[in-house]
């Protein structure tokens, strides 16, 4: 074979299409192939930055997590697209890196020292009034951040606030706009009602009727699409009974538990700054001078308060808290750990400024009992062979299912049992059915149609199936007996709301040629905006009405949701007499000028959409 291809490669069918690659590399070049090389990373390039494949999957997974926390532990993830996601996080992240850009562009920035100052007091992080460090590791955990990632986020954040800020600090509201808006928010109307109503009970319908609306609506009385499955179930549990742990298993673990169990120290610290007002050696100095102070007996507390430039601990004496490794800048830690309770250190340099460290006290780990562990360390080491006999069994379940005409010979071979759903349709029905996964998979053509079983299903981490439709209940029209109350009541009502409508169309023609209704109307003087006693709908179509002229009344319709039609007389159009407090006009320009902000705000996120250079791969 090896002959005949290097004999075939000197033929002129393969001269024919090298020449062609020559010729394709010399009109597209080699970037063509760098660059699809090059972007099998990244999932969008703005103004020449990347956006890479593992943000946009960081993004989605975030969105994913923080819709699953809003609508609770029992909401079904499968419900959630998967390429309406991708879209809308690439769209959320290609909008953030244009904003970080004007940002960047306008010369905004944000401080280490000023993150901090936030990280420290978001309540959020805080136990008791205070900071800390557990709690932290524990939110950031929950959200899927590390450290790094969250400064870093809010540190966008924060730019992007700014910007917005400064957009919306540019506006204000003159005088003249302010008494324009308020004048018309305060308007007020004088008006009268008549409303003639829907009586669906008057209306008299004939059988002809309603077959001819059953057989033009027909299509809205099929029954619903269903099917039964059959499914067999592998779950994790199942396999705990014959994992094992032994006494020296549980004696390593163990011992590694307790290795992990760090102590936890108490400091205090006072904290000078670098920066442009203070240099290193200026605050160096100062914190020597404090040394002194120190070792003269003055408190440390109390020189905390009045040196230490962390706000966040200053008020406190310098307080920060039992915290153990890896929370504090490494140079702070280093020095911190190599004090003993009650010394203060030498001054300290890191990435903040130079500190003075006092160690408070120190709180030794507590040590739980080999007894007190046994059973968490033991389902420990069990689930590390369960998950691996977990994972083969659920691979062995759909290669078996695969190749198999039915769920009985799979069910066999693994020791399980076909089960049996009761029928459900496109929209999910109880048990297994409740799982949009199984819907989907019951509903696909390969399932349904060709009757070919599912792969495996992840209902959740410790539970997979898989299933084939046992019988398919397809549509149906349903019997115009057992429809046509619903029919009935549906015309009665839609031919009342009619006839309310025409003779309130009739009425206005006759009110508007200078007739009279001979009805008794509903007056109402001096209505707002926000009447209570009127409908939403009606207070709309009221303001929306022509003042009246040469002192005749205007009229208007509109139709309710329930059929009934009012009538409208507007009377006359006032103004409310009451005068603003100085208050009432600060909260109305802050309203306005905040509108005005966020318009100006969309405005520039659109403008820079339109002047970017977007590509998405």
């Amino acid at each position: 074979m090896l002959q005949n291809i290097r004999d075939n490669s000197q033929g002129w069918i393969a001269k024919t299409i090298i020449g062609l690659i020559v010729m394709l590399m010399a009109f597209t070049g080699f970037d063509a192939i760098v660059q699809s090389t090059s972007n099998s990373r990244n999932a969008a390039e703005v103004n020449g930055e990347e956006i890479t494949l593992d943000s946009l999957n960081a993004a989605v997974d975030m969105q994913r997590r923080q819709l699953i926390q809003q609508f609770g532990k029992d909401f079904d993830a499968s419900l959630l697209d998967d390429k309406l996601l991708r879209n809308a996080a690439l769209d959320s992240l290609v909008e953030r890196t244009l904003l970080l850009q004007g940002a960047k562009d306008a010369g905004m920035a944000v401080s280490d020292a000023a993150l901090d100052q936030m990280i420290v007091q978001l309540p959020v992080f805080q136990v008791e009034g205070k900071f800390d460090a557990a709690r932290f590791d524990q939110v950031l955990q929950q959200q899927g951040f590390t450290r790094m990632q969250f400064r870093e986020r809010l540190k966008q954040d924060v730019l992007i606030s700014q910007l917005q800020a400064a957009l919306a600090g540019s506006n204000f509201v003159t005088d003249a706009e302010l008494d324009a808006f308020v004048r018309l928010d305060k308007q007020t109307r004088d008006f009268a009602s008549l409303t003639l109503p829907a009586d669906s009970k008057a209306i008299e319908l004939t059988d002809e009727e309603v077959k001819a609306y059953y057989d033009e609506h027909a299509d809205q009385f099929m029954s619903v699409e269903q099917v039964v499955i059959e499914y067999v179930e592998l779950k994790k549990e199942a396999f705990f009974a014959q994992a094992e742990a032994s006494d020296e298993e549980l004696q390593a673990l163990y011992q590694k538990e307790i290795a992990n169990l760090a102590e936890q120290r108490h400091a205090a610290h006072i904290l000078l700054e670098v920066n442009d007002k203070q240099s290193d050696e200026q605050a160096k100095a100062k914190l020597e001078e404090a040394a002194k102070r120190l070792q003269a007996g003055e408190d440390f507390a109390v020189l905390a308060k009045e040196l230490s430039q962390d706000p966040g601990s200053a008020d406190n004496g310098g307080d920060l808290g039992f915290a153990g490794p890896g929370v504090y800048d490494p140079e702070f830690e280093k020095a911190l750990y190599a004090l003993n309770k009650g010394e203060v250190s030498a001054p300290v340099r890191s990435e903040f400024g130079w500190h003075l460290i006092k160690l408070l006290d120190v709180q030794a780990p507590e040590v739980p009992s080999f007894d007190s562990l046994k059973a968490k360390l033991e389902r420990e080491i069990k689930a590390q062979q369960v998950e691996q006999r977990f994972v083969e069994a659920a691979k062995d379940l759909e290669e078996a299912s695969f190749e198999a005409s039915d769920l009985a010979q799979p069910a066999q071979e693994l020791g399980l049992q076909v089960q049996t759903s009761g029928a459900f349709g496109r929209e999910g029905g109880e048990g297994v059915a409740a799982n949009r996964q199984v819907v989907q998979a019951a509903f696909s053509p390969e399932v349904l149609e060709d009757g070919a079983n599912s792969g495996a299903i992840e209902l959740d981490p410790d539970t997979t199936l898989v299933l084939r439709v046992k019988e398919h209940k397809k549509p149906t029209l349903l019997p115009l007996e057992t429809v046509a109350a619903g029919i009935r009541e549906t015309l009665a009502r839609k031919k009342a709301g009619e006839a309310a409508k025409a003779e309130g169309e009739a009425l206005l023609a006759q009110l508007r040629e200078g007739g009279a209704s001979g009805k008794e109307w509903k007056v109402v003087e001096a209505a707002t905006r926000s009447q209570e006693g009127v409908e939403p709908v009606v207070l709309q179509a009221l303001f929306r009405m022509a003042k009246p002229a040469d002192g005749k009344p205007s009229y208007a319709g509109v139709a309710l949701n329930n059929g009934d039609y009012v009538v409208l007389r507007l009377d006359g159009v006032g103004q409310a007499k009451a005068e603003l407090s100085a208050e009432e006009k600060t909260s109305y320009r802050r309203f306005l000028a905040s509108r005005a902000g966020q318009q100006d705000f969309a405005a520039y996120r659109e403008q820079l959409k339109e002047q970017a250079d977007i590509e998405r791969f």
